[in-house]
């Protein structure tokens, strides 16, 4: 992710460009114009679209720059080149384009060497990956396993009209010698999918940790697909976008329980981390009667796709009330005191002289919690707002998780 895979790309980049201008000058001005063209118009689409919370690091904007006017140079000149300089030209938009994709992937973390990158595109098999009937027949038989497997599920889409991709459960290694044990909903964010926790937030590494230090003891974690696309953002709601929330409350969470023996459980815990923070609020204080505790890691205020007037009009198609039904302080306050609901903000990339993105949401939430009887803390942890983070804050967290769960009690991770 920072190594020196991304340096090499971007020098030659640098270097291809500078061929494909070589003197001809007059081709810098014209390049200059469509570049700068180009970082504004996607600092606009940035901005309007609300795709982060946060400010896109400068160098994202450099090769959005020099992308625009690496075409340029193609485009204008292509007619006077020769063989050498138009390849070199091409060259250079697209390797532009990867230069910006690789300082995307250094700010967000999401693939952390060039082999996760290459085992999430080719859909290479997860660790510790099992057929569901080979889960099945390893439990018959009491088969003692030193890690958790990962089977796939169908989860359906009848109540909700959801199209939603392959979704994943983890299964502890007690649950093989029939343990009755709790569960979680685990969450990811926009851009990504179901599988993004176990990737690149090693939740699976999280949970055989804690299995081993607890006789083979963990939660059995559901991997949940809450977009049902890459870059499609629905913030679990229901509305234009997908019934996302429909999804998961009305399928995933009865499935998982019909198939892996957690119908006893008496109530789910919900893990997020970005938007999928947001959606672990709102669908805890939404479900208090499904979910008794959740972690929201670097979430927002509440559901976000730009402005509220740009949220209305792209998650709920315009319909204002539903919106104010899927805030989460509307709908602490519209339910009033609850009994048995606990809450832990996890807030990556706190220091001294700056709060981390959603510090100032997750003290809002909590205080919004507090007082309709919601046991919440705010946790501030070092790293920042990307995946190499969630997973960390993920590993201090699940103690707290579990035994808010009841395998076994813990104490959280201490107050921000």
């Amino acid at each position: 992710m920072h190594g020196i895979v991304p340096a090499v790309v971007q020098l030659v980049t640098i270097a291809a460009l500078l061929y494909a201008i070589g003197r001809r000058r007059r081709l810098v001005v014209a390049g200059v114009i469509v570049g700068a063209a180009s970082v504004a118009a996607a600092h606009w689409t940035y901005e309007t679209l609300g795709i982060a919370s946060e400010p896109a690091p400068w160098q994202l904007w450099l090769w959005v720059f020099l992308f625009g006017l690496a075409a340029a140079v193609l485009i204008a000149g292509w007619p006077g080149a020769n063989g050498w300089r138009r390849n070199a030209s091409v060259f250079a938009v697209s390797f532009c384009l990867l230069s910006a994709g690789l300082t995307i992937n250094g700010w967000l973390g999401y693939f952390p060497t060039v082999d996760a990158a290459w085992s999430q595109l080719t859909d290479r098999p997860l660790r510790d990956q099992v057929h569901i009937g080979t889960a099945y027949r390893m439990q018959r038989k009491n088969v003692a396993v030193q890690h958790g497997k990962l089977v796939a599920v169908t989860t359906g889409s009848r109540v909700s009209g959801f199209s939603h991709r392959r979704e994943w459960v983890y299964l502890p290694p007690a649950w093989f010698s029939g343990a009755q044990l709790p569960a979680i909903l685990m969450i990811g964010g926009e851009f990504g999918t179901p599988a993004d926790w176990i990737r690149v937030g090693d939740a699976t590494s999280a949970l055989d940790a804690y299995a081993a230090a607890h006789d083979g003891i963990a939660p059995i974690a559901v991997f949940a697909d809450a977009t049902g696309g890459f870059a499609v953002d629905t913030e679990c709601v229901d509305g234009p976008r997908g019934n996302a929330a429909a999804h998961l409350t009305q399928e995933v969470v009865p499935a998982v329980g019909a198939l892996f023996g957690v119908d006893g459980q008496r109530k789910w815990g919900v893990v997020g981390f970005s938007s999928g923070g947001t959606c672990a609020v709102t669908l805890a204080v939404m479900h208090p009667e499904t979910f008794s505790a959740f972690v929201d890691i670097g979430g927002d205020i509440g559901p976000n796709a730009g402005t509220r007037e740009q949220t209305i009009d792209r998650l709920f198609g315009g319909d204002a009330e539903a919106y104010w039904r899927f805030d989460p302080r509307t709908v602490m306050s519209r339910h009033g005191p609850y009994a048995d609901l606990s809450g832990l903000f996890a807030v990556p990339g706190t220091s001294a002289d700056r709060d981390g993105v959603g510090q100032d949401a997750a003290e809002s939430l909590c205080a919004a919690g507090r007082a309709e009887g919601i046991s919440c803390e705010v946790t501030a942890l070092p790293g920042k707002h990307d995946w190499p983070s969630a997973a960390a804050a993920f590993a201090v967290t699940l103690p707290w998780l579990a035994g808010r769960l009841g395998k076994p009690d813990e104490k959280g991770p201490g107050r921000a």
